[in-house]
C-alpha cells in the first residue's frame, strides 16, 4: 500500500520509531509546496514498524547532503575513518590532515565521507565545523562495533575505528573505505586473545578497505592467518606481493594476492560484491618509498614502546594510541612522517579505486540496457508510477500552527510500485522496459540518476507537469499531522501513450502494471492480453486502487495478482463476494482467510500471490503432484489438477537487522517474477522473492542495491536450508 494510505493506520507507537535524516528546519507551508510520493506498499509488514528504528536514516544516522546526492547519482564516494582525528594525532595537526585527506579524495574525482559520532548520532560525511569539533574534543570515545549502543544511547561523541567505519559505510551503501592501517592480532595475542574487531568486521561486512596493511606494532603473520580464517580476500597493491607493515614497505610476509593498479583493484572489489559473499576486501598499499621508515629501526622502537606499555599496565583499545605516540617520540618524528605519507597515499589510491569501480559498474549497467536495434529476446514491460517522497518529522510532540517554523528532520527517497518492480527486475538481469510519466521539473534529474541502471528510455517527460510527490509531516510523538500528495501525473500514463508500445507489449514475456494507472489504461492492457494471450501481472498498490480491474470483466484477462490481505478483501468486496467480519492476526487464521478470498478469483486467474508480511507468502493456484505451477497453461487442461494454496514462511530477520520495510513486498514479487522469467521451478521462484525481500528489509533504499543475479539466484536458494512449505487443498 502507498505511504499516504499506510501512515494513518500505523499508530503513534509505530510512527514514533521512524527516524529521519537531514537536519533541516521545516516550515509547514513550505513542506506542503514540496509534497512527494509513496514509500511503497508494505509499511505494515507484520514484523512491526517499531523494528524500523535501528539504523534507519535519521535519529541514529545522518548522511551529509553532498554524500547522499553522490550516492543517489551513482558517483564515487570514499568513506574515511575518524579515530585518526580523535586518537591518532594531536590538535591542530589532526584537523589539517583530515582536511588535506578530504581534499585529496576530491582532487581524484570522488566525494569524501568522513564518518564520526557527534552527540549520539552517526554522521556519514562531516562539515568543516564538525571536523574541528572532533579534532579539538578532549573526551572523544574510540568507537568500534561493540561501542555503538552505549555511545549512541549516552549521546557521546567519538571517532570510528576501521570496524565502526565499515559498518556505517556499508549501511550508507559506500563500497570503498580508506584508512591508515587496520588493527590485527596483537603481539602475544596467542596468550592475551587481544584481536582487533577490525578483523572480524572484515569477515562479515562487504566493504573494501584500502590501507597500508596492518600496523607494524602487531603480529602480522597471525593477522594474515586470522584474515584467511575469516574468508577475507587480501591483495597487495603494486608490483609486489609483499604485505606492507604500516610505516614500512616490508613486513616479511607475502599477501595472498596482488593487484597492479586501480583498475585491477576495482575489478577485484566488483567481483567480491557481485558474488554476495558478505565479506570485506583488504587492499594493502605500501607507504611511498621515499618516506618509508627503515624496518629494523621501527622494530626496535616498537619493542621499546611495548615494554613501556606493559610496565604502565596499558591494555585493550588504549594500547594502539599509546604505542603510536611513543613511536613518534622514539623515532624523532620519522614514524609520524611515514604515517602522514601513507595516509595521503592511501587517500589517492583509494579514491582512484573508487572512481574506477564506479566506471566499471556504470559500464556494466549500460551494457545490460537494450539499445536501438537490439536483437536480444523481448523485454518484460512494467507500467506504473514513479514517485518522490519527502517525510518530515518534527522534533517536538506537537506541530506549532500559525505559520510558525517547526524544527525537525526531512528524508527524501524514490518509490512508486511500478518503479520498484522495474528496479528489482533490472538488478536481477531482466532489464524490463518501464513505461511511466514524470514532470520536467526539479526532481527529473535526480529520478533519472537514481534509476540509471534501468531502461528509462521510454518514460514520458512532460513540460508543465510535476513529478508525482508526496509529503508527510509527522509530529515528534509519531502522529501524522498532515499528508499531501501530488499524484496527478499518473493520469498521464494514458492508453494513447501506452498504445505506442503495442508491439513491445505483444512480444513481452510478461507485462506488469500497478494500481496507479488510469482505469482506461488498465482496461486497454487487459484487452491486449485477451486478444494476444499475454501474461499480465497486476500489483494492486493499495486498498483503494486494488479494485480498478475488477470494476468490469477486464480482470478475467489477468494472469497474476499480488495483493496483501486488505487489498484482497477490497477486491472481493467489489465483486460482491462474501467477506470476513474482520481480518485475523494469527498465522492459521490469516492463511484460512486468504484462501477463502483467493478461491473465487482462481476461476479466471492463473495464480493469486498473497503477500503476508512477516508470515511470508501464500501462493494460490492449480496443483498437480504437490506443485503449484507459475506458468500459464500448465495444469490448465488436466482434470487431475486441483486448487491448492502453498504457504512459504518468510526468512527470519531480527529487529536490529531491519532498516526499511518500504520496498520489501515489491522486492518479493519482482524476485518471484524474475525466477519465473528465468525458467526456474515454483519453489525456487518464491524463494528468490523471499531472498530479495530480506535484502531490501536490511537496506536504506526501497530496493536494496545488493540485490543482484549473484545474491538472488537459484544457486543461493539451493545453498540454504528452508522451512517446510505447507500445502492445503482449496477445493
Amino acid at each position: 500500500m502507498s505511504l499516504h494510505k499506510a501512515l494513518p493506520a500505523l499508530g503513534k507507537a509505530a510512527l514514533s520509531s521512524l527516524q529521519f535524516q537531514s537536519g533541516l528546519t521545516i516550515h509547514r507551508d513550505m513542506m506542503i509546496r514540496k509534497a512527494t510520493s509513496s514509500l511503497a506498499r508494505h509499511l505494515s509488514m507484520a514484523h512491526g514498524i517499531n523494528q524500523v528504528r535501528r539504523f534507519l536514516h535519521g535519529g541514529y544516522v545522518r548522511i551529509h547532503p553532498s554524500v547522499q546526492e553522490a550516492l543517489v547519482e551513482g558517483r564515487p564516494v570514499v568513506a574515511l575513518e575518524s579515530t585518526i582525528i580523535t586518537h591518532g594525532m594531536a590538535y591542530p595537526l589532526n584537523l589539517s590532515v583530515a582536511r588535506e585527506v578530504e581534499g585529496i579524495v576530491r582532487t581524484n574525482g570522488a566525494v569524501p565521507a568522513t564518518v564520526g559520532i557527534l552527540r549520539g548520532q552517526i554522521h556519514v560525511g562531516l562539515t568543516d565545523e564538525e571536523l574541528e569539533f572532533l579534532a579539538s574534543s578532549k573526551n572523544a570515545v574510540k568507537v568500534s562495533r561493540r561501542d555503538f549502543p552505549f555511545v549512541l544511547s549516552q549521546g557521546l561523541s567519538g571517532g570510528t575505528t576501521v570496524s565502526g567505519t565499515m559498518i556505517a559505510a556499508h549501511k550508507a551503501g559506500i563500497p570503498v573505505f580508506v584508512s591508515g592501517g587496520i588493527g590485527g592480532v596483537h603481539r602475544d595475542g596467542e596468550n592475551t586473545l587481544d584481536v582487533s574487531a577490525d578483523l572480524t568486521e572484515l569477515g562479515r561486512t562487504p566493504v573494501a578497505v584500502v590501507a597500508a596493511g596492518a600496523k607494524s606494532i602487531l603480529d602480522i603473520g597471525r593477522t594474515l592467518e586470522y584474515l584467511e580464517t575469516q574468508g577475507v580476500c587480501v591483495a597487495a597493491f603494486g608490483e609486489s606481493r609483499e604485505f606492507p607493515a604500516f610505516f614500512s614497505r616490508q613486513s616479511g610476509f607475502q599477501a595472498p594476492y596482488h593487484v597492479r593498479d586501480e583498475e585491477e583493484a576495482a575489478k577485484l572489489i566488483d567481483s567480491a560484491l557481485g558474488l554476495g559473499l558478505s565479506t570485506g576486501v583488504l587492499i594493502a598499499v605500501p607507504c611511498p618509498q621515499e618516506r618509508a621508515a627503515e624496518g629494523q629501526a621501527i622494530e626496535e622502537a616498537i619493542q621499546q614502546a611495548l615494554s613501556q606499555a606493559r610496565s604502565k599496565g596499558i591494555t585493550g583499545k588504549e594500547v594502539t594510541p599509546f604505542l603510536l605516540q611513543k613511536l613518534i617520540e622514539l623515532t624523532d618524528g620519522k614514524s609520524l612522517d611515514s604515517n602522514l605519507a601513507l595516509i595521503q597515499n592511501n587517500a589517492r589510491v583509494g579514491s582512484c579505486i573508487a572512481v574506477a569501480l564506479s566506471k566499471l559498474q556504470k559500464a556494466r549497467r549500460k551494457r545490460n540496457l537494450p539499445g536501438p536495434g537490439d536483437k536480444r529476446a523481448p523485454q518484460p514491460v512494467v507500467i506504473g508510477g514513479i514517485n518522490v517522497d519527502f517525510i518530515a518529522k518534527a522534533q517536538n510532540p506537537d506541530i506549532l500552527g500559525g505559520g510558525q517554523t517547526n524544527a525537525g528532520r526531512v528524508r527524501r527517497t524514490f518509490g512508486g510500485v511500478g518503479r520498484n518492480l522495474a528496479d528489482c527486475l533490472s538488478r536481477l538481469g531482466q532489464a524490463p522496459l518501464l513505461l511511466s510519466a514524470v514532470g520536467k521539473d526539479e526532481h527529473l534529474e535526480s529520478v533519472l540518476h537514481y534509476c540509471h541502471h534501468m531502461d528509462m528510455s521510454s518514460i514520458r517527460q512532460l513540460e508543465g507537469r510535476s513529478t508525482a510527490t508526496y509529503c508527510a509531516v509527522i509530529t515528534g510523538a509519531g502522529e501524522l499531522s498532515v499528508g499531501l500528495g501530488d499524484m496527478d501525473i499518473h493520469q498521464q500514463i494514458t492508453e494513447q501513450y501506452v498504445s505506442q508500445f503495442k508491439e513491445k507489449l505483444c512480444q513481452a514475456p510478461l507485462v506488469c502494471m500497478d494500481g496507479n494507472l488510469p482505469l482506461s489504461t488498465i482496461q486497454y492492457v487487459c484487452q491486449l492480453a485477451r486478444e494476444h494471450q499475454l501474461a499480465v501481472c497486476y500489483e494492486p498498490t493499495d486498498e483503494n486502487k486494488a479494485s480498478k480491474p475488477f470494476l468490469s470483466d477486464s480482470w478475467k484477462a489477468l494472469t497474476y495478482i499480488s495483493p496483501n490481505l486488505q487489498e484482497l478483501r477490497a477486491i472481493n468486496r467489489t465483486l460482491g463476494n462474501p467477506l470476513p467480519a474482520e481480518l485475523p492476526s494469527s498465522l492459521e487464521d490469516v492463511v484460512q482467510a486468504a484462501v477463502a478470498l483467493a478461491c473465487p478469483l482462481l476461476a479466471h486467474l492463473h495464480c493469486v500471490v498473497v503477500t503476508l508480511g512477516a508470515h511470508g507468502v501464500l501462493l494460490c493456484g492449480k496443483s498437480l503432484g504437490g506443485s503449484i505451477s507459475l506458468y500459464p497453461g500448465a495444469h490448465e487442461q488436466t482434470a487431475a489438477a486441483r486448487l491448492c494454496a502453498a504457504h512459504y514462511p518468510a526468512i527470519p530477520i531480527s529487529r536490529e537487522e531491519i532498516v526499511n520495510v518500504s520496498g520489501a513486498g515489491d522486492s518479493l514479487m519482482a524476485g518471484i517474477l524474475a525466477g519465473m522469467l528465468a525458467g526456474h521451478d515454483t519453489g525456487t521462484c518464491v524463494r528468490m522473492g523471499l531472498l530479495a525481500a530480506s535484502l531490501s528489509l536490511r537496506s536504506y533504499e526501497p530496493i536494496s542495491p545488493e540485490i543482484s543475479t549473484s545474491s538472488v539466484s537459484q544457486e543461493q536458494v539451493q545453498s540454504r536450508s528452508w522451512p517446510e512449505v505447507k500445502l492445503r487443498n482449496m477445493d
